[in-house]
């Protein structure tokens, strides 16, 4: 599934290319039309290719399809939105701006509410936790993450809160000063849930 990690996301056109990955299929949406348009698509390999192949021509036809099927306008979006990424090298862009992104979300390892951070490219979690040592995490009532991601929100970030993880997917057109801006905004949003949590 590429859906959130293709389309230079990783560093790579394709998060399967980065970790070393020949899928039979890939699944990918949102960022084909960089979400001006509503499509999806589904690669195969052509092993999977040749079966259906072989298999349509024993039975005359090969009867799948959706209403919206390789509907022109969308495909047509699809084409530019193509396009515009290998013009504007934006898998380049990636790979310039993403260890920045790395650097700047690492140096919250040792704020006392991060437990993890892990990531690549402009993809990257940060793990709250009770205690990092340990690795004691918070009690789903307290939903520490939801409460940084509202303290985020206030101070202007936009971040998504999965349970008590963190989630960073900026716009892949993010500028090393904007990466700046953004952890300076996560860290005040650290340190508000952390008088919170009267630590």
């Amino acid at each position: 599934d590429e859906v959130i990690a293709g389309f230079c996301r990783t560093g790579n056109m394709w998060g399967c290319e980065t970790y070393g990955i020949q899928p039979d299929m890939i699944s990918c949406a949102k960022a084909l039309s960089a979400a001006y348009q509503p499509i999806s698509a589904l690669m195969i390999s052509d092993k999977v290719y040749d079966a259906v192949e072989s298999l349509s021509a024993t039975n005359g036809t090969f009867g799948h399809g959706f209403t919206y099927g390789a509907h022109p306008v969308a495909c047509a979006v699809a084409l530019e939105t193509l396009k515009i990424y290998e013009e504007r090298d934006i898998v380049g862009q990636v790979r310039k701006v993403g260890p920045v992104m790395q650097a700047g979300l690492e140096k919250f390892r040792d704020h006392p509410l991060v437990g993890d951070v892990r990531g690549v490219g402009l993809f990257t979690g940060v793990e709250l936790m009770k205690d990092a040592k340990a690795r004691t995490p918070w009690a789903p009532e307290q939903k520490v993450g939801t409460m940084v991601m509202d303290h985020a929100l206030r101070h202007g970030l936009i971040v998504r809160a999965i349970g008590d993880r963190i989630a960073f997917t900026p716009p892949l057109i993010i500028t090393e000063e904007q990466i700046g801006e953004m952890c300076k905004r996560f860290k005040l949003a650290l340190d508000d849930a952390k008088k919170d949590l009267n630590l």
